[in-house]
């Protein structure tokens, strides 16, 4: 390694720059790393005369866990800082063998050895950091299917393939900084595969995980299968971080870049939330006009059995009354000493018809009921498939919606004539989010006319309840 830094005969411009950048080191080795603004700058050990420091220093210099603590963490900057303006710079979707991301995954992987307990196994020692991303299944249920994926994996025969498997995938997913802070935060459960002083325990880690968050913004696509992950070598390449001259004038604007798209990209992603949101509320309003529906279905076949029941009563009492008109030719025939049992069949005959002519009265009135509860059902299925008609046309918005965001994202790398463009999108997405809350109201509209409909037929089932009684 002191190939990479030769020793200079010269001396430094300033002593305080010297004394400076050796206050800000960590230490590598026989070097010293030092992070200039957003470069790694090695020298030798030998190649600097340090003064002591007299401000207060929070931790002791001399501790090597939290020298190597600071290492990492400041190696974990400029990684995942030179990853997303490489990535931003290449604009497509990276790949496995892109270098910036390979070295990400190897710092990761340091970050995430540092501090851990070795177990004894049958098999000697084992020291290993999938045991701790294990834990995010139990505390994000929504990561059991990551850990699936990577025990199906087939080639994966170690728990470190297995980790570096996850960490990719969880990368893919853009849940790597969710995942990260969800262990960190519990540092009960942490305890068990880290020591106290662990990057993975102190704060360091913390730091980490938010800086993850920026990574949102990439897109990868990682091919496993036929990689070998168990037995790479995990070696951090510092030659992709040395500062060769002159320093870089683009990073404030590149930070600017990156916070302008990660504004558009959590607004895109709000929208699709609230039009989620109402889909599904549209979806439950469907589904109850549905049991709606069924119910008024049950009791408009309650009123058909009850036609039928009225149907069979004005059929008897035809029979009935037939009976009684042939008794009364019969009784034609007899003496007059019969005049007095004619006069009261015929009596009886009165009555039976003035009950027929009332039980046909109500087999109308039951059989208009019935036809308008069938028009009222017709109706009702006609105004459900329009809504379904509307839900479909809304999912396929929000689909259109998404594919603008992925359209958003890539167009967030050109000029000034890109951004002009972003905003006629926006404005054309506003537009179609006023539309479709024309079509929302018009539907609560629609939805209150069903419900007075329901009501008014439960009224005509209760009163038609109210007759049979």
């Amino acid at each position: 390694m002191s190939d990479l830094t030769p020793q200079s005969e010269t001396p430094t411009p300033t002593t305080d720059k010297i004394t400076q950048a050796a206050r800000e080191t960590i230490y590598l080795c026989n070097f010293r790393v030092s992070v200039d603004g957003e470069w790694l700058c090695l020298r030798e050990l030998n190649d600097i005369s340090l003064t002591p420091d007299p401000e207060p220093v929070h931790e002791d210099p001399k501790d090597p866990i939290a020298i190597e603590r600071l290492n990492l963490m400041n190696m974990a900057k400029l990684s995942i800082k030179g990853l997303i303006e490489s990535a931003l710079n290449l604009g497509r979707t990276l790949d496995s063998d892109y270098a910036p991301l390979q070295q990400f995954f190897v710092v990761m992987e340091h970050c995430m050895k540092h501090g851990l307990k070795t177990k004894k196994t049958f098999l000697g020692q084992n020291k290993s950091f999938w045991g701790p991303l294990e834990l995010v299944e139990k505390l994000t249920p929504e990561a059991g299917e990551i850990t699936a994926s990577v025990k199906d994996l087939p080639g994966l025969k170690t728990p470190l393939g297995r980790g570096r498997a996850w960490l990719r995938l969880a990368l893919m997913q853009k849940k790597l900084s969710d995942y990260m802070k969800t262990i960190i935060n519990r540092k009960d459960l942490l305890s068990e595969f880290y020591e106290p002083n662990a990057l993975m325990m102190e704060e360091e880690g913390a730091v980490i995980a938010g800086l993850l968050v920026g990574l949102n913004v990439i897109d990868a696509n990682l091919c496993m299968k036929g990689e070998d992950l168990d037995s790479q070598v995990g070696v951090i390449d510092f030659s992709m971080y040395l500062k060769d001259g002159g320093h870089s004038s683009k990073s404030a604007e590149g930070d600017g870049q990156i916070t302008a798209i990660l504004d558009q990209k959590n607004y895109v992603e709000e929208l699709n939330r609230h039009l989620s949101a109402s889909v599904n509320n549209l979806q439950a309003k469907v589904d109850a006009l549905e049991k709606s529906n069924t119910k008024l279905t049950e009791e408009l076949a309650v009123a058909n059995n009850r036609i039928i029941t009225l149907q069979e009563d004005v059929e008897r009492v035809k029979e009935e009354s037939s009976y009684h008109l042939e008794s009364r030719k019969a009784l034609r025939s007899d003496s007059a000493a019969d005049g007095h049992a004619l006069g009261e069949t015929r009596k009886q005959l009165k009555e039976e018809t003035l009950l027929r002519l009332d039980v046909e009265k109500e087999l109308e009135v039951q059989i208009g009921m019935k036809q308008e509860m069938e028009l009222s059902m017709k109706m009702l299925e006609k105004d459900i498939c329009e809504k379904q008609d509307a839900l479909v046309e809304l999912r396929q918005q929000v689909e259109d919606l998404r594919a603008i965001n992925q359209q958003l994202i890539h167009k967030s790398q050109s000029t000034d004539a890109g951004s002009k463009q972003k905003s006629e999108v926006i404005g054309r997405l506003e537009d179609k989010i006023n539309q479709m809350s024309g079509t929302i109201k018009q539907l609560e509209t629609s939805d209150k006319h069903l419900v007075k409909q329901a009501r008014n037929l439960n009224s005509a089932a209760g009163k038609l309840l109210q007759l049979q009684q």
